[in-house]
């Protein structure tokens, strides 16, 4: 199976996307199509055995639609294109406003005597003259409002009916009627009728429709704000080393293995590895981490981060459409092409929604004609039926929260692969945390250094050396934390002689002539050295579950250190405040209880489950899920993949492992678990967001179509003028449209 994005052209309506939908499921080999309104994409699933995209594309076109593949490259300038066409369709559609808007006014204005029946000296009589209207109208229906006659006619021709339809028979009929008062006045007046005409109904509810367009196309230009951001954020140029000289080439030309040279604040143009010199780099635009973060030789950079003090050269290893950067904006447009289950009523409304609406304006038309036996009240109500209902408000309900949501959360180092995780994730009630490398730094890190003789003299830091400076000629884990501890504190490392490694024991070597050996408490006895002097700190640290490790100098005990994964500094408040969330949460680990038990006091969790094997993790978040509970696990390694794809939304640390993140619904790209926070927060204001658009939507259809059809006439004397249902329906769009940006005010509430 492959996997396509389509983007969409023509659609007016919700109703437009389900006869994509229906088209594009018809085309043998497609296994899955899910049409997105509000982003105007299609995401396609298909068997390239039986079919092919171009001819998805023709039945799209077949459909009355056109399709276009997106670019694989999203950062490609040609992928801006979306941008530059959408400010086309406003230019064009601005011309249409103002033209069909002043024609309006004219019209409104020369036909105030006869709407009042009141003499207006300064109007005119040649302004409500019929053939004038006639000659003003007939540009602006035929021109401006173009459009809606010819899908309304394709529509026709697929046997569908769309939100054009409902504004072309509207206005059309308006329209026609007035034809007959205009060419035959005294027909009307022998019945005892008085000729009135409707152009200005006609051309007034196609400029408010089109006014309408217009906003919605410039809000839902907003909604893709977060993706324009991301791309803005890439480097023009790269300035390359090809055959010992610096050359500045465009972005594009930078290929694999290239060596790129970056001076301070410069953007870095690609990903890469450093391989000369150092620097400080702001990873906030892919991280949200404020501080940045120094980076030497063998370390990664991200292409769009900004350089801040030092110069370096690093090798290019991910370039293109490849590039993390690229990835996260793909990312966020499949999200935004997604749809959300809480969609699904919205769609199987519009599925019969105009039908409907057409057949309620009929009836309504019959039963005014009938009851009241007045053809023009029973136009007015019949124009007002079918020009109030809007299917596009509930068509935009969700997809624009949607839309906004998730690029909302990518400015917050949250990745998030869909509408159905963005929507799971508000009803989460159980939070499983993978310890190492989630909850914890995920290596070994010096957490206690006490020595015998204090701190006097420099003693401690002198230690120190002696210590790391034999230690880093070894390659264990531990080794590394004792040198990575002396190299925070400023030692300087000197060489050692003579080095030993002695395995399950320690190491030892000569520094300046004296002789340095650490490792176990069991080695130390064995050498016959007197550890008596620490024994206290060393019984204290073993009931913390640390690691320790004895430094004897010249044969006596000096020292010890104890060396723990330590936890990461926002993981206490993150975990409160997920607690004050009403979550539980729950902490899953391969450790041994003793040390599971440690690091869950030190964090405020209740809830362990420990040693844990790799393939029992799933099994153990089922059995969360038995208790009736929504589960999220998060987690960062290869080990923790089948958990992350067996939990209702899995979320993975982006400091983590490829594997993990691809079986992931959510990925916290900084690996700051402040960010489970905010992706919970985010997808609460997001949904709540979109409930209250699918309020609105219904609740003005449910109310608007009975109050068109005039079911406030017997009560109050008062019917809809097309006009107003006209601006009604114009504006519903937008006012759901508008509430849906109020989510790019979205901000995570400070931590705990």
């Amino acid at each position: 199976m492959e996997n396509a994005t389509l983007k969409l052209r023509g659609m007016s309506c919700a109703s437009c996307a389900n006869n994509i939908e229906e088209a594009i499921r018809s085309v043998p080999g497609v296994e899955v199509c899910s049409v997105n309104f509000g982003a105007e994409q299609a995401s396609v699933t298909y068997d390239p055995s039986k079919t092919d995209v171009a001819a998805i594309q023709e039945a799209v076109d077949a459909a009355g639609y056109s399709a276009q593949p997106m670019q694989d490259n999203v950062l490609a300038p040609e992928a801006d294109t979306e941008r530059r066409e959408r400010q086309a369709e406003n230019r064009k559609l601005t011309r249409k406003v103002w033209v069909s808007g002043i024609v309006s006014a004219i019209l409104v204005i020369g036909s105030l005597p006869a709407m009042t029946g009141l003499p207006i000296p300064f109007i005119p009589m040649w302004l409500h003259n019929p053939w004038f209207q006639l000659v003003l109208t007939t540009p602006v229906l035929f021109w401006a409002g173009s459009e809606f006659f010819v899908n309304a006619w394709k529509a026709l021709k697929r046997h569908t009916a769309t939100m054009d339809t409902l504004v072309a028979i509207g206005t059309g009929t308006a329209y026609l009627y007035s034809l007959f008062p205009t060419f035959f006045p005294q027909w009307f007046v022998n019945q005892g009728l008085n000729p009135d005409v409707y152009f200005e109904a006609a051309a007034v509810i196609i400029a408010l429709i089109l006014l309408g367009g217009l906003l919605q196309n410039r809000a839902k230009g907003q909604t893709s704000e977060a993706i324009r951001k991301l791309m803005g954020l890439q480097a023009r140029t790269a300035r390359v080393i090809r055959n010992g000289q610096e050359v500045d080439v465009p972005i594009a030309q930078v290929v694999l293995g290239d060596v790129v040279l970056v001076r301070p604040g410069e953007k870095i143009p690609v990903d890469g590895e450093i391989i000369d010199g150092s620097s400080t780099i702001d990873e906030a635009m892919v991280t949200g981490e404020s501080i940045p973060v120094k980076k030497h030789p063998g370390d990664e950079v991200i292409g769009a981060t900004i350089n801040k003090t030092g110069s370096f050269k690093f090798r290019a290893t991910r370039v293109g459409k490849d590039t993390f950067l690229a990835q996260i904006v793909k990312l966020v447009q499949q999200a935004q092409g997604s749809k959300a289950p809480i969609q699904r009523l919205a769609d199987q409304v519009t599925g019969w929604f105009v039908p409907a609406v057409i057949a309620i304006a009929i009836l309504t038309f019959i039963l005014w004609y009938n009851i009241i036996g007045n053809v023009t009240m029973a136009l007015i109500t019949t124009v007002g039926v079918l020009i109030i209902a809007c299917p596009c408000a509930l068509g935009l309900a969700t997809p624009t929260s949607i839309m906004v949501g998730t690029g909302k959360g990518a400015e917050n180092g949250i990745l998030i692969k869909g509408a159905e995780s963005l929507e799971m994730a508000h009803k989460l009630q159980t939070i499983v945390l993978d310890k190492t490398g989630t909850i914890t730094q995920g290596k070994p890190t010096v957490t206690d250094f006490v020595t015998v003789n204090g701190t006097a003299n420099r003693n401690e830091l002198k230690l120190l050396q002696l210590a790391a400076s034999v230690e880093r000629n070894s390659e264990h884990p531990l080794a590394e934390a004792v040198v990575q501890y002396a190299q925070a504190q400023g030692v300087e490392l000197v060489d050692a002689r003579e080095f030993e490694a002695i395995a399950g024991s320690g190491v030892q070597g000569y520094v300046s002539d004296r002789l340095v050996q650490i490792g176990t408490h069991r080695w130390m006895n064995e050498l016959g050295i007197d550890t008596s002097r620490l024994q206290q700190h060393w019984d204290k640290l073993e009931y913390l579950g640390k690691t320790v490790i004895w430094i004897a100098i010249d044969g006596k005990i000096e020292a010890i250190m104890g060396i723990a994964d330590a936890v990461k500094p926002s993981s206490v408040n993150a975990i409160r405040a997920l607690q004050k969330m009403s979550l539980e949460v729950v902490m899953l680990t391969g450790d041994n209880q003793r040390t599971a038990n440690v690091i869950a006091r030190e964090v405020g969790i209740e809830r362990v489950f420990a040693e844990v094997r790799p393939d029992q993790k799933a099994a153990t978040v089922e059995k969360i899920q038995s208790e009736g509970r929504i589960v999220a696990m998060v987690g960062d390694g290869i080990n923790d993949a089948p958990a992350l794809a067996q939990a209702d939304v899995g979320m993975a640390i982006g400091t983590g492992t490829d594997v993990a993140i691809a079986a992931s619904d959510i990925t916290l790209i900084s690996g700051d678990l402040q960010g489970i926070v905010t992706a919970i927060q985010l997808s609460r204001a997001t949904i709540r967001n979109i409930k209250q658009n699918l309020f609105f939507a219904f609740i003005y259809n449910v109310a608007g179509i009975p109050i068109a059809t005039g079911i406030l006439y017997p009560i109050f004397g008062w019917l809809l003028s097309p006009i107003i249902a006209g601006a009604a329906m114009a504006f519903s769009s937008v006012s759901v449209v508008t509430n849906a940006l109020r989510l790019r005010n979205f901000q995570p509430k400070t931590r705990s």
